[in-house]
Formats: C-alpha cells, sequence, structure tokens
C-alpha cells in the first residue's frame, strides 16, 4: 500500500527527557521503517509541554514515548492526549519492566514497545502506525 507521493512524509515525535534513548529511538525507525511509507521527519521533544504543543497541532502521524520520562512519563502523557486531543495521532510507549503492561493499556496507547529496544521491532511498530495513520487520519493536510 503506497501513501502516495515520493516528496510526502510523515511526521514522528519521539518524546524523552533522555537525548540518548531519543537518539536511539531515532536511529531504530531510520528515514523511512519501511519501503511502502513515504520518508519521515524526527521531531523530538524532551517536555510535556512541548508534546501537548506538538500532539494538538495536526501535524503529528505517530507518537512514541518513553513511559520513563520525568517529571511526566510517556503513560499519563499518552492518556492525557487520547483523552484531550481531537485526532489524536496513534501512541507507540516504550516501556522499562513486563509489569508495566497494564499502566500502558490504562494510558491508551496503541502499541507497546519494551526495554531494551530492538530496532526492528521499533521500526515494524511505528510502520504499522504509520499505515494506520495513514488510512484512518481526519484532517487531511
Amino acid at each position: 500500500m503506497s501513501t502516495g507521493s515520493t516528496d510526502e512524509k510523515m511526521k514522528i515525535l519521539v518524546y524523552s527527557d533522555d537525548a540518548a534513548t531519543r537518539a536511539e529511538v531515532s536511529q531504530a525507525i531510520g528515514r523511512r521503517p519501511a519501503a511502502d511509507l513515504p520518508l519521515v521527519e524526527i521531531v523530538e521533544c524532551a517536555t510535556e509541554p512541548k508534546v501537548h504543543q506538538w500532539l494538538g497541532s495536526g501535524e503529528i502521524d505517530v507518537a512514541v514515548l518513553d513511559g520513563e520520562t520525568q517529571p511526566a512519563g510517556g503513560m499519563g502523557v499518552s492518556r492525557q492526549a487520547k483523552d484531550e486531543v481531537y485526532d489524536c495521532p496513534p501512541i507507540c510507549l516504550i516501556i522499562a519492566r513486563r509489569d508495566d503492561r497494564w499502566l500502558a493499556d490504562w494510558s491508551k496507547a496503541d502499541a507497546v514497545v519494551p526495554q531494551p529496544l530492538e530496532p526492528m521491532v521499533l521500526a515494524d511498530t511505528v510502520a504499522d502506525l504509520m499505515r494506520r495513520r495513514s488510512s484512518t487520519r481526519l484532517n487531511a493536510k
């Protein structure tokens, strides 16, 4: 399934207070996580207010949130976004412990990826969410 022209890009928001985690996520996603998808533009955020600003802008296609971010973890940010953002993009939550799965469910995240990150798993998960976003996006670009 092709999503359109080759110059089309999808924006992926990466939220973590840890620059190394943001870099690891960005590297795993790469420029194009799957051949049938457009190129991606990574938007990095380290603070909760900036994440909400981006999510509310309607410009983000997929968000990857670090559940361990301080002081506002990705789980709470996900829950708030799913409750408050019109046409909220799909969210992938990175969790540190298996036992956090129930919290990830509570957060209304669309997908969960465990730490330590496996680049192929993360890229495949983000690709699936990008495909979903392409087919369900309410507001046209």
